[in-house]
């Protein structure tokens, strides 16, 4: 169970990833959030995020078109 979910479903590149952060802003360090995004583009898009912020990617999921992430923030 994330600590706050995040529907970024009908958005396009660099959308998901904006809302994200701006979301993971309002964490603290070690919550998790739960991003639900159907741009395809968003798989590679969310490991490079992971990589460049510190936060830790802890799930990638795809399910009929929809992805699932799971984030915890560093």
């Amino acid at each position: 169970m994330a600590d706050q979910d995040l529907d970024a479903r009908g958005l396009n590149c660099p959308l998901p990833i904006l809302r994200a952060k701006k979301a993971l802003n309002t964490l603290t360090s070690g919550q998790t959030l739960k991003i639900f995004a159907t741009d395809p583009g968003s798989v590679k898009d969310f490991e490079a995020f992971a990589k460049q912020t510190g936060n830790q990617l802890l799930e990638s999921t795809e399910s009929n078109g929809e992805y699932a992430f799971l984030l915890k923030k560093g």
